[in-house]
């Protein structure tokens, strides 16, 4: 007789881990959220991404960068006066969505400072 094969264990679903993401937020000035990219390539500080008015922001505007990850890697490791200012473009592109689509907020009045 031909020997049966045998059930071994059951596979187990292998567990979904998050990637860990390389932005991190900060909290700012008067309630805002300074949203910063990890140090890459040569640089020695955190590049900051963009501040955003509430934390629910902070985090679209996170969520935007890693989608644009493939092209915004690139261009945090540029150091040409063009990849710079490709950098800075597409950061005030991916904050100018994000506001456009998130909640509202309301303008904060200005300190009038004639007043005293």
């Amino acid at each position: 007789m031909a020997r049966q094969g045998r059930k071994g264990r059951p596979v187990s679903k292998k567990r979904v881990t998050a990637s860990k993401t390389d932005y991190f937020t900060q909290p700012g000035k008067r309630g805002a959220v300074v949203v910063l990219r990890k140090p890459i390539g040569n640089r020695a500080t955190a590049k900051v991404c963009g501040v955003m008015p509430s934390r629910v922001h902070a985090k679209m505007l996170m969520n935007q960068l890693e989608r644009a990850e493939s092209v915004v890697k690139d261009l945090f490791l540029e150091a040409t006066d063009d990849g710079i200012e490709a950098l800075e473009a597409v950061l005030a592109a991916c904050c100018k969505e994000v506001l456009e689509k998130g909640p509202k907020v309301r303008p904060e009045a200005e300190p009038d400072e004639t007043r005293v």
